[in-house]
């Protein structure tokens, strides 16, 4: 079986992006871990939210096992970077935070857990991070270094489909649904197109876990919230495919999983 270790900036975005392509994996008796480069400190949080006494990166913390075992997730672990906001905020600026890392250093942090998982697959992010967020440019940067140093034998870039995001939102419209002006303003630059895309992972099987597991993030994902209002048969169409870019490039035909062709021994590892 295969060992699949999926990078990403915050608690949350592990769901959002790949989590039904994970919990597939997990439920097929691969080996998942998870990697987060920050503890999210600098997330957005309502006042009362959070218990007296505890800090927005103690709640994301928990939030982030909840949603690993919901995922059925093998192991986890944090790089110890802090959460680096957005460009232009003073958080941005922090010596301590992610996208002030030395990417040398940041990637062989990764790298020793690649090494000592024997990974066969590595996810990480576009070029762009999917929406220009710091710490997700910073994750394509450090972990297609990381794979390199490594020596893992393959590499998918996370992203969203520009494309069909466009279709989503006009039949959204079409149906009535009110949609937040900052996703349709930021829509030029969110993902990437459909022609660079090599692999779509049909996850709707696996909706529920993939709901489940958003919903564990309550502190960023409220239950009131845009994406988990939506009907089942639009949440399946807003989030039932997971998209990917391959790094050694475009196959023969576009892939329908992260573990096509890949050549792995049958039994645990």
């Amino acid at each position: 079986m295969a060992t699949i270790v999926a990078f990403h900036a915050h608690p949350d975005d592990e769901c959002i992006s790949t989590g039904g392509t994970l919990a597939k994996a997990a439920d097929e008796g691969h080996r998942v871990v998870i990697v987060w480069a920050t503890n999210g400190e600098n997330g957005e949080v309502p006042d009362g939210f959070l218990d007296d006494g505890e800090e927005l990166w103690q709640r994301r913390l928990k939030e982030a096992a909840r949603s690993a075992a919901i995922l059925g997730v093998h192991r986890t672990e944090f790089l110890g970077y802090r959460d680096s906001g957005m460009i232009g905020t003073p958080e941005n600026d922090d010596p301590r935070a992610f996208w002030q890392a030395d990417l040398d250093e940041a990637a062989e942090r990764l790298a020793t857990v690649l090494r000592e998982e024997d990974a066969d697959v590595l996810l990480a992010y576009d070029p762009n991070g999917t929406y220009g967020h710091p710490d997700h440019i910073q994750v394509h940067r450090v972990g297609l270094l990381a794979a390199r140093k490594a020596g893992t034998r393959r590499v998918y870039q996370t992203t969203a489909n520009r494309d069909q995001i466009r279709e989503g939102f006009e039949m959204a419209r079409a149906s009535g649904i009110e949609l937040p002006e900052n996703l349709t303003r930021e829509m030029p630059d969110f993902g990437s197109p459909d022609s660079v895309i090599t692999t779509a992972v049909d996850v709707t099987g696996f909706m529920d876990r993939k709901r489940a597991a958003m919903e564990a993030h309550a502190s960023q994902i409220a239950p009131d919230s845009f994406f988990l209002k939506f009907p089942p048969e639009m949440f399946a169409l807003a989030f039932g495919t997971e998209w990917y870019i391959r790094n050694d490039g475009p196959q023969p035909e576009r892939e329908t999983s992260i573990l096509a062709g890949l050549d792995v021994p049958d039994g645990s590892r």
